[in-house]
């Protein structure tokens, strides 16, 4: 790899159930001479306080004091926000069901601009980020055996399939440490979350604000988490009670067929990460826990539980992953972004950072022209401009060639130019030839950017970052169960 001169800032910020995450690192654009792709490599962390509690006021985030907390990590990291390239802020698990989770993401927004994506509720994207910054090098250290991560923090858990360093499969269910709040020391009830009172009535079990969890209302939540876990996994009908363990469910998760990825593959290895699954590592390695409840929730019970599955606990020992707790911020900082390829159409930079704009369709080189049309003209709708895909599995120049000319019959059909940018994101080094055509060699003033040689993220909205050094970020989320 060849890297740029010069550093880029990353950021992640992960503002969880229990505790809220930072950390800003260095990297540079780098050239893979085994894919020949630009990436972001040489990561090297700056600045990773220790996490700090998600501050709550009642049910709803208090977001003045997480303000002010993340302004005095900005002043210890000693860095302007406006250096920041890329990265990313997640509102996840409980805190993203908070009233005003939305208004995290807009101080994020207002600290960053463009340069970060911000999302609440994105279970599929923490899924994909936490493999990535969890299990990423076991992975590919073993192609030939799948992995599944799962990410418990204090309220999901976030599973994510993968085979040889690429995720397939994402998932996410409403079990975590923190849907049970007690108070330190004691199993005295404080609060319950709404999925956890459904339970507990469903169970027979109600308790009330105040009440003591028993030793068997403790043991029947748990091995519920365990099983529901265990169920998903293996593809085992859901345990009882039904009803609760539907309502459980935020985006299902299916493993893959043997017939996919081979039958010689065998049963997946099992990571863990996030909070609750670091202390499960601890637990596997016979080192102490903290005391009873010590952080005021089930976490501490719950990872004992786990250690003693047969398919949750299997791997503690044989696999251990570097993120841990800190897999999902791992994920944000490191791996949220996509680099372009040198070849992209931009001939007005200055549109660009563009900030969630969606993604809205795929156009390949036999899309007949009425299907492109309907996806043009719900292009020129979108109030922040759009992105299509373009998928072109012959990258010669005659078929290049010939997408871009009716790219721009098409467009020059529509009459009025569109007031904000359209955005192809194509996989193949065809950029700045694939732009020329579409609008004429400069005859039809289009906003027209074409971002070539990046990957096919299956999502819904892309972040397109500021140029660097001829470079475009680019970053996704909304991503699909499935990719």
């Amino acid at each position: 790899m060849n890297p740029s001169p010069e550093p880029l800032y990353l950021i992640g910020l992960d503002v969880g159930s229990t505790t809220t995450n930072l950390l800003v690192a260095a990297a540079r654009l780098v050239r893979n001479c085994v894919t020949g792709r630009n990436e972001l490599g040489d990561v090297a962390p700056l600045f990773r306080p220790e996490p700090v509690f998600t501050p709550f006021n009642g049910d709803v985030i208090d977001v003045a004091q997480l303000e002010t907390q993340i302004d005095n990590w900005l002043a210890g990291a000693r860095i302007d926000p406006a250096s920041i390239a890329a990265g990313g802020a997640l509102v996840t698990g409980l805190a993203a069901r908070s009233a005003n989770a939305k208004v995290v993401k807009q101080l994020v927004k207002e600290r960053f601009k463009e340069a970060v994506v911000a999302a609440t509720d994105d279970p599929c994207l923490e899924s994909w980020l936490a493999f990535m910054g969890n299990t990423l090098g076991l992975s590919r250290a073993e192609p030939q055996r799948p992995f599944i991560n799962l990410d418990i923090g204090g309220g999901t858990t976030n599973m994510a399939w993968g085979f040889a360093g690429e995720v397939c499969r994402c998932g996410c269910y409403y079990v975590g440490a923190r849907h049970i709040q007690v108070d330190p020391g004691t199993y005295r009830v404080r609060a319950l979350s709404p999925f956890a009172a459904a339970l507990l009535a469903e169970l027979g079990m109600p308790v009330a604000m105040g009440g003591e969890l028993g030793a068997r209302d403790l043991a029947a939540v748990l091995d519920f988490y365990v099983r529901l876990l265990e169920s998903v996994l293996t593809g085992q009908p859901l345990p009882q009670p039904e009803k609760s363990a539907a309502m459980h469910c935020q985006a299902a998760f299916t493993t893959p067929s043997p017939a996919t990825v081979g039958a010689t593959a065998g049963a997946p290895v099992m990571t863990l990460s996030g909070g609750v699954g670091e202390l499960a590592y601890r637990q596997a390695r016979g080192e102490p826990l903290p005391p009873t409840t010590a952080f005021g929730d089930l976490g501490i019970d719950l990872a004992r539980r786990i250690c003693e599955s047969p398919i949750l606990g299997r791997d503690l020992k044989s696999h251990v992953p570097s993120g841990l707790g800190r897999a999902t911020v791992h994920g944000l900082t490191s791996h949220s972004t996509e680099v372009s390829g040198a070849t992209l159409f931009l001939p007005r930079p200055e549109i660009l950072p563009l900030s969630d704009v969606p993604i809205l369709g795929t156009i390949e080189s036999e899309t007949p022209d009425n299907e492109v049309k309907v996806l043009l003209d719900l292009a020129s709708r979108s109030a922040e401009g759009a992105c299509l895909r373009v998928d072109v599995a012959n990258v010669e120049m005659a078929t290049v060639k010939r997408l871009g000319q009716r790219l721009a019959n098409l467009l020059e059909q529509r009459g009025a130019s569109p007031p904000r940018p359209l955005v192809l994101l194509t996989a193949g080094n065809i950029g700045k030839t694939l732009g020329q055509y579409a609008t004429g060699w400069g005859r039809l003033a289009i906003p027209l950017v074409v971002i070539d040689e990046i990957p096919d993220r299956r999502a819904h909205f892309a972040t397109l970052g500021k140029p660097r050094e001829g470079l475009v970020p680019v970053s996704f989320h909304g991503l699909e169960s499935e990719l």
